[in-house]
């Protein structure tokens, strides 16, 4: 067998190469929007794409799934119950995939997404038993995939699917999609895990249901583009703009106190990013409310002309809206640092209004 794990660093999304020494067959999992890494590979070992699996819809970066399929004459693999409006292999609980020797076993785990999938994979010359697991966003290294909006019922359906990883063997390693990011507060950073190592040190396996459906349950704020990337992934529609989603441009940074004057001299457009609730609570005068979320779909309320200052909590989110903005060409971006909550410790006037929610 061969494998290999490919990090992106700009999204904190990792994307599996697996490939049958013997048959040349290989199967990308979660692969990114950049296929051309996974072309290069297969090329330059002499490996032949057979499937391309997603572990489910990603709301925080575009899929290359179809443009890999397109490329290689793969077959693209999604859950059965995955809402898309392309042609898929369409994969139940408990489906093996053959990749030369190489056996890949689904496991149907919803909850972060209702058509959320693990992989088991078993190598029969070495073992009769998978001794690896790719989890998808169900199970991190030292926490669990938030449940994507799907509220109670998400996360109960999450702390079974995550009980269920737990049931495997000590020794299965377990290879996520994300080593950091927004889809879990608590990731470690590593790559990789066991499930012996997780089911005794990671937080959430020490709740009883009713403690971690209370916890999971619980609504963070949306990723960045997550509305038209979701469309994107589900071939509802297709936006150039996302493919800078996870571009690390560079952009300026202010404090509220030199934010302070220069909103005074300048006049420019404060862009607030966080959630509607958060905005409706308290924001600063002025500023406009553009969840991260539909940022992708609401660019023509972002003037080009104008000095623009992104705000959000704390500073995280808004600079990385900044970055996105300033890898489609607006020249004239601020991050503010320290955010909302630095503005109001340092006594500066907010105001309140409600916003209604974007659908």
């Amino acid at each position: 067998m061969y494998f290999k794990q490919m990090l992106n660093d700009a999204c904190g999304c990792c994307s599996y190469f697996i490939a049958s020494r013997d048959s040349k067959e290989a199967v990308v999992v979660d692969p990114a929007f950049d296929v051309q890494p996974y072309l290069d590979l297969a090329r330059e070992r002499g490996y032949t794409i057979k499937y391309v699996i997603d572990t489910h819809l990603h709301a925080d970066h575009v899929s290359g799934n179809r443009r890999l399929a397109a490329a290689t004459n793969a077959q693209v693999c999604l859950h059965q119950s995955a809402e898309v409006a392309f042609p898929f292999r369409r994969l139940a609980d408990g489906d093996e995939l053959l990749v030369g020797q190489l056996i890949l076993r689904i496991m149907h785990t919803p909850g972060h997404r209702p058509e959320s999938i693990s992989v088991l994979v078993t190598n029969p010359p070495r073992s009769p038993v998978p001794s690896m697991v790719l989890t998808g966003d169900t199970l991190f290294v030292g926490d669990v995939g938030r449940p994507d909006f799907g509220g109670p019922s998400g996360a109960e359906q999450q702390y079974r699917s995550v009980h269920r990883l737990f049931n495997l063997e000590d020794f299965v390693e377990v290879f996520p999609a994300h080593f950091e990011g927004s889809c879990g507060k608590g990731m470690c950073g590593r790559p990789s895990t066991t499930i012996g190592f997780e089911r005794r040190f990671n937080p959430w396996a020490q709740l009883e249901e009713t403690e971690f459906v209370e916890r999971a349950a619980e609504m963070p704020a949306r990723p960045l583009n997550m509305t038209a990337i979701l469309r994107m992934n589900s071939g509802q529609a297709d936006y150039d703009s996302l493919a800078m989603s996870c571009a690390a441009a560079e952009v300026p940074s202010m404090t509220v106190e030199q934010a302070a004057d220069w909103l005074r001299a300048e006049c420019p457009f404060v862009l607030d990013v966080r959630e509607p609730t958060e905005y409706g609570s308290a924001h600063m005068p002025g500023a406009s409310s553009v969840p991260q979320a539909d940022l992708a779909l609401r660019l023509d309320e972002i003037p080009r002309d104008r000095d623009v200052l992104v705000v959000c909590a704390s500073g995280a989110r808004s600079l990385n809206a900044a970055r996105f903005l300033r890898g489609l060409g607006y020249e004239r971006i601020t991050n503010l640092a320290g955010g909302t909550n630095d503005w109001v410790r340092a006594g500066y006037p907010v105001k309140s209004q409600a916003v209604p929610s974007a659908a």
